[in-house]
């Protein structure tokens, strides 16, 4: 059995909660460090940034340090001898690391979107049954403001991490705010958002803003050779190209064989002004028709991010008259052939009606084979 923070059986990126590891982001955490080590911490914090950047892993480093003894005045070794660290770095075989991971730190309550079960489909032990809420809903913020009442069962501090804050609907966000408008003593919360703009301004205003950025490619590139060292180095880079300073997002398209769908992407496209419908419905069937273990559609959703994204970084380079960083040999030409058959602003029309295709797919489940083949006839019609 592997345990946590041991990656010898596993060449996956551990959960941010079982991950000794944190780059990239140093001076956000020394800022954190500095806050502790004087003495008049803040008791909130947002934690923002794009996704997959590491965001939660510094909220759950933060909060081992604090459970470790750091930040407190009397600088007291905790309940289970763990003394007070130098930094954020907490050894992974520590009692206190052990038990972040395994989820069992009596002082640590992690607040998320939960798991519903979906009616006709298999039975309640069945993964492919269950499937993540839309929302952390109000008595889930209820439950974390109760664990708040409690004693820290440790003497030290209780710790509160939201982990994709802009999830909460109205009322939980409301029940949040009444602890944030008065926290209680030896009281953290930290709250981990990729979309910030959808948090109350109320919200906002009382925390500490700790905004991390994009990740640089060759430390993302470094990441990945760390978690698989499976990948060959021009499939690393190509993968943190793509991943766009995210090592969350450059390991799930690994792990969902997105290279292969980039792929079949840029020769779709290569296609676009003299199709093969034939091999253009067989190629899209098959990406739309495609399941992952879980019984999730995974193919279908890397690839209509890969489309969306793969436009958006054409625009942002043509836009200021640079030519977009080639991934695949050869797309250069494509992209270029292909973008001087329109203005840009004929192009940025075209992103705008794929994405809100893409948009209302998700939310009215419509064929996904048939919104692919919509794309391409809108990409086609422009590139003619």
């Amino acid at each position: 059995m592997t345990k946590a923070g041991d990656e010898s059986d596993s060449h996956r990126a551990p959960e941010p909660r079982a991950n000794p590891h944190f780059e990239g982001h140093e001076a956000a955490a020394e800022e954190m460090l500095a806050s502790a080590s004087s003495g008049r911490i803040h008791h909130a914090w947002l934690i923002t940034g794009p996704r997959g950047v590491g965001k939660a892993t510094l909220a759950l480093r933060f909060a081992r340090f604090l459970l470790s003894g750091g930040g407190r005045a009397d600088n007291r070794p905790g309940l289970f001898g763990d003394e007070p660290a130098p930094g954020l770095d907490i050894a992974p075989q520590s009692p206190v690391f052990q038990r972040v991971a395994a989820g069992g730190h009596a002082d640590l309550f992690t607040l998320e979107r939960g798991f519903v079960k979906e009616a006709g489909k298999g039975n309640d032990n069945d993964d492919r049954s269950r499937r993540r809420s839309s929302v952390i809903g109000v008595d889930d913020v209820r439950a974390a403001n109760s664990f708040l009442t409690l004693t820290a069962m440790e003497g030290g501090w209780r710790v509160i991490i939201v982990d994709g804050a802009e999830d909460m609907n109205p009322s939980a966000a409301n029940a949040l705010l009444k602890t944030l408008e008065e926290p209680p003593a030896h009281a953290i919360l930290l709250l981990v958002s990729h979309a910030p703009g959808r948090l109350l301004p109320t919200i906002k205003s009382r925390c500490r803003r700790l905004a991390l950025g994009k990740l640089p490619e060759a430390t993302v590139e470094g990441l990945i050779e760390r978690y698989r060292p499976d990948i060959t180095g021009e499939e690393r880079r190509a993968l943190a190209m793509i991943g766009d300073g995210s090592i969350g997002r450059a390991l799930q398209l690994a792990d969902a064989g997105g290279l292969a769908l980039y792929e079949e992407m840029i020769r779709l496209l290569s296609g676009l002004q003299q199709p093969d419908v034939g091999r253009l419905h067989g190629a899209l069937e098959a990406i739309a028709r495609t399941r992952n273990p879980a019984g999730v559609y995974e193919a279908y959703d890397v690839f209509t991010d890969l489309l969306a994204d793969w436009m958006v970084r054409q625009a942002a380079a043509r836009s200021r008259g640079l030519e977009p960083p080639e991934i695949l040999a050869g797309e250069g030409e494509i992209a270029a052939r292909l973008w001087n058959r329109a203005g840009l602003d004929q192009w940025l029309e075209v992103w705008e009606k794929i994405t809100l295709l893409f948009g209302r797919a998700a939310r009215l489940n419509l064929d996904r084979k048939q919104v692919l083949l919509d794309a391409f006839f809108t990409l086609g019609r422009t590139a003619a």
